[in-house]
């Protein structure tokens, strides 16, 4: 019988009153695995009810309260982190220690959270006029909702809930139906931690809970990471229903590599940036930008890295690079490897044809790697999310930062250099919300916030971190006077401190 992964509500799983249903596929093998539930809006209309239910006994525990369970939650996801990652790997296709790392990634966010009492603290200012003072506090929202991509099914939802639940709410998650099943863990340890019943609830769907979710009167935020398209739709249906959003979208993420860098330094961090997970991150490196004379030494030593990389079945050891998460999208990149030749690149590493001894029906892609491509091109203009890295070839400095600022992503970008004064300006003129020097992936860590520029962010506020905070409370001020004021009858002119 096939698997069952239901929603979470109340606590416990529920299978919700919609029969539909969709198929979860083993990437390594094509099998289905299992089954996942399809919410329909009556479906989300109760999650949120029994959500804010609960948000409203929530926001009233206490900061010590709040810190305990989150502590608690902590410690059991450290405990289960392989549990967690052998879920994320059999759904997802990448290899078991890159699920790991995911998995730690995520923790450092919910370090973060376990210290929401400091993040939390506002200011006071005593006199501020005769016997008046003045201070600020933030309160939580209500009920908070996060959809997320299938990328990073443990990651993303970690750079979410555990701040937007520190900070008092009640969070609704909706997973991708791609591969949901690490949700329902992650419910079981918030259960377990302490967390109260309808704290955290778990909806899975397609567009149609994704709609419902953003259209809902009781959801008062909406956080996203996806596709440029769907964040754009996430951001301006949400925003019209008067929710705060943060919609995270699509990336074209370049690396920049200076005449003066390590070469292989620069070849090592464009393999790993640019084949990892088979390419489907949102800050993977799919532009290295080539500065005149590096670029046929440096082509040559990625070419030498890619042709090493072993590609199979991510559960198995000393796998490098494991499938991608569905036939459909292994379709999509391949067809945008097929353009990119029609189109006149130089198809320098031809992953096509990939076999897999063992495993002839998974979802195979080797990795591509192409040189000589201009910004004409397909494969440079769209989001490929596969493990397809292109070499684009600049006359200076200058000439490369026009071509990285002319894109309409500005999600991340990397400078190889041993250039400090190079490095500092870049910095500087460059256009894009996370930057790294001799770094080929900057996500910051979980006490820095994460978000793009131009067409990766639908918002103002980036993700985790003190954005985070903000984002999932709103200021108050309180103007107090506690002395006995004396008795000089009503004053209609306005108040003027003193």
């Amino acid at each position: 019988m096939t698997a069952l992964i239901e929603h979470w509500l109340d606590g416990k799983r529920w299978q919700g009153t919609s029969t539909r249903r969709a198929p979860v596929f083993d990437p390594a093998t094509g099998e289905t695995s299992a089954e996942v539930c399809l919410a329909s809006t009556a479906d989300v209309d109760l999650v949120v009810s029994s959500a804010g239910a609960a948000a409203g006994e929530w926001r009233q525990a206490s900061l010590t309260r709040r810190t305990q369970v989150l502590f608690a939650f902590r410690e059991l996801l450290h405990r289960r982190r392989r549990d967690l990652a052998e879920v994320i790997t059999s759904q997802h296709g990448k290899v078991l220690a890159d699920a790991l790392g995911e998995v730690t990634r995520g923790l450092e966010v919910v370090e973060f959270a376990c210290g929401i009492p400091h993040a939390l603290k506002g200011a006071y200012s005593e006199g501020v006029s005769s016997d008046v003072d003045v201070y600020s506090i933030r309160q939580p929202l209500g009920v908070v909702a996060g959809i997320t991509p299938f990328n990073f099914p443990a990651m993303v939802p970690l750079w979410m809930f555990p701040v937007a639940i520190a900070c008092g709410n009640a969070f609704v998650l909706k997973p991708s139906e791609r591969d949901p099943g690490a949700s329902l863990l992650l419910a079981e340890l918030w259960s377990e931690a302490g967390l109260p019943d309808g704290v955290f609830s778990v909806v899975q769907g397609d567009a149609e809970a994704v709609d419902a979710l953003l259209e809902h009167p009781g959801v008062e935020a909406v956080s996203f990471v996806g596709s440029t398209p769907i964040a754009r739709h996430v951001y301006e249906t949400a925003a019209r229903t008067g929710k705060r959003v943060q919609a995270l979208g699509g990336a074209k993420n370049h690396m920049v590599v200076l005449p003066d860098a390590d070469l292989d330094q620069a070849a090592d961090a464009a393999v790993s940036a640019g084949y990892g997970s088979a390419g489907e991150r949102c800050m993977a490196i799919s532009v290295v930008v080539a500065v005149d004379p590096v670029g046929d030494d440096l082509v040559q030593r990625v070419r030498d890295r890619v042709e090493r990389l072993v590609v199979r079945d991510g559960r198995e050891p000393d796998t490098d690079m494991g499938p991608l998460v569905t036939a459909t999208h292994r379709d999509r990149v391949r067809g945008l490897v097929d353009a990119g030749v029609a189109d006149g690149a130089h198809l320098v590493v031809d992953g096509r044809d990939l076999q897999v001894p063992g495993r002839p029906d998974g979802f195979w892609l080797g990795p591509c790697l192409f040189d000589h491509v201009t910004a004409d091109m397909r494969i440079y203009d769209e989001e490929i999310f596969g493990p397809v890295l292109c070499v684009v070839r600049a006359a200076s400095y200058a000439e490369a930062v026009e071509l990285v600022n002319a894109n309409r992503y500005g999600n991340g970008v990397a400078l190889f250099t041993r250039d400090g004064g190079a490095a500092r300006r870049f910095q500087f003129e460059i256009e894009a919300g996370m930057v790294g020097v001799n770094v080929p992936i900057p996500v910051p860590m979980a006490y820095y916030s994460f978000g793009g520029w131009n067409d990766s962010l639908f918002g103002d506020t980036h993700m985790h971190g003190p954005e985070g905070v903000h984002f999932y409370t709103r200021g108050k001020v309180v103007t107090s006077r506690w002395a006995d004021p004396e008795t000089r009858g009503p004053n209609l002119g306005f108040p003027v401190h003193r």
